[in-house]
């Protein structure tokens, strides 16, 4: 088994052992809604998935729960009607709006984890401790201890390489900035994200590649990548596909992220 390959297998079996958490009694929770399927993963991961009551229309994976609006759009009755302790909503909701739908004695949380490892990080430590989750220092420091790990091995051999990171190579595409989660993702791991824009920027890929020059296109989304490619020789840049299902969710699951670029990048 190669080096990368061992590494691969590592990351995947340490994220398996972490997102296995232990089923949690109905008198130990805060009842908690959660208004981003993001913000549900996370709360699962930090052992609080039994205390979630509500979901947001976009979580397609707690179909057995009643459904709460949607970040921009929160539906006021549904969540009243669920008389939630803790309502979990991004900070791209309008705190206006959530203040006015926010339950009396219900405590409404906005978090991020869109700018980077270390507000994913900070996102993983609120979430705990509003909603009491037991044994989590120890669960976020395993987290932010393997990803830097990945990162390290990552920037050992891929320093400076200079990369765009791609939505996709379809329909209307934008790019990743340093100061987005994706962009920081490859950031930490030693590449030069070449995107200038702050965090995401609508642009025709052509463009986006003829003026920053990257030795490599990273397409999230492996079917978009082909899209990419057709492009390349002309252009003479390298195009990676890479499973978008890893980067798009800020919390534990970017560990998978990491794993898969262990393997592309670190053969």
């Amino acid at each position: 088994m190669t080096r990368s390959r061992f590494a691969f297998a590592f990351v995947l079996i340490f994220l398996g052992v972490l997102c296995r958490a232990p089923a949690v009694r109905a008198d130990d929770c805060p009842r908690i809604i959660s208004q981003s399927p993001y913000l549900t993963r996370a709360l699962e991961w930090l052992g609080r998935g039994g205390c979630i009551v509500g979901v947001s229309r976009y979580d397609r994976e707690e179909l057995r729960l009643p459904r709460t609006g949607g970040v921009l759009d929160p539906d006021a009755a549904a969540i009243d009607a669920l008389a939630p302790d803790l309502l979990v909503t991004s900070n791209w909701a309008d705190a206006d709006l959530m203040t006015k739908v926010t339950p009396v004695g219900t405590r409404l949380l906005r978090v991020d984890g869109f700018t980077s490892l270390a507000d994913v990080e900070n996102m993983l430590k609120t979430l705990a401790e509003a909603s009491r989750a037991k044994d989590s220092a120890a669960k976020i420091a395993a987290f932010s201890k393997t990803w830097r790990e990945a990162a390290k091995k990552l920037a050992a051999t891929n320093r400076g390489r200079r990369v765009l990171v791609l939505s996709s190579c379809m329909g209307s595409p934008y790019s990743f900035g340093r100061k987005h989660l994706v962009g920081d993702v490859f950031t930490q791991a030693g590449f030069e994200v070449v995107e200038s824009a702050a965090k995401i920027h609508h642009a025709d890929i052509e463009t986006l590649i003829t003026a920053a020059k990257p030795e490599i296109v990273v397409a999230l989304g492996s079917p978009s990548a082909e899209s990419c490619r057709l492009i390349a020789p002309r252009l003479k840049v390298s195009v990676v596909g890479l499973n978008a299902a890893h980067f798009i969710h800020p919390g534990p699951g970017l560990l998978e992220a990491y794993a898969e670029m262990l393997e592309v990048f670190n053969q």
